[in-house]
């Protein structure tokens, strides 16, 4: 089983707390989620070490879910471990620059089954690359927005 791992970044012209936030705050976040995902917190929301919370795709009947817990976090930096389907981490770390913040969002994941993994990589791998890239560009809209909004 090998691993995959895409990575993508953006600019983002909000302070790194708020870009952070964006990332954190549940309300937020599915803002720029892919609609067809829905995070589900286990307990109450948090993203301190040890939080859990279930990613639960929207494909009627089956409704595939990942488990995740939170396992790095640090201010600026967050990491989901996932177990479901896909087997791996979600790392977003913010890094403030002159004009903001710079976001890295890396996904690395094997994926068990041998036969999701064949479809995964005939099916499914552009489109969750070309969704990385679109979720950070609506993440960048909602911190924008939100720093616009704080800072008139």
């Amino acid at each position: 089983m090998e691993k995959t791992v895409f990575e993508q970044s953006v600019q983002i012209n909000a302070s790194s707390t708020i870009v952070e936030r964006c990332i954190t705050d549940l309300d937020l976040m599915h803002r720029w989620l892919n609609p067809v995902l829905r995070c589900q917190p286990v307990g109450e929301w948090s993203t301190k070490i040890g939080s859990r919370s279930r990613f639960i795709i929207k494909i009627p009947v089956i409704e595939p879910t990942l488990k995740s817990v939170v396992v790095e976090r640090e201010p600026g930096l967050i990491v989901w471990e996932f177990d479901g389907f896909f087997k791996g981490r979600d790392r977003w770390e913010c890094q403030p620059n002159p004009k903001g913040t710079q976001l890295i969002n890396r996904f690395e994941f094997e994926i068990p089954n041998p036969l999701i993994g064949w479809g995964f990589d005939r099916f499914a791998a552009n489109w969750t690359k070309n969704d990385m890239k679109a979720q950070l560009k609506r993440l960048k809209r909602v911190a924008e927005e939100v720093y616009q909004t704080e800072c008139s």
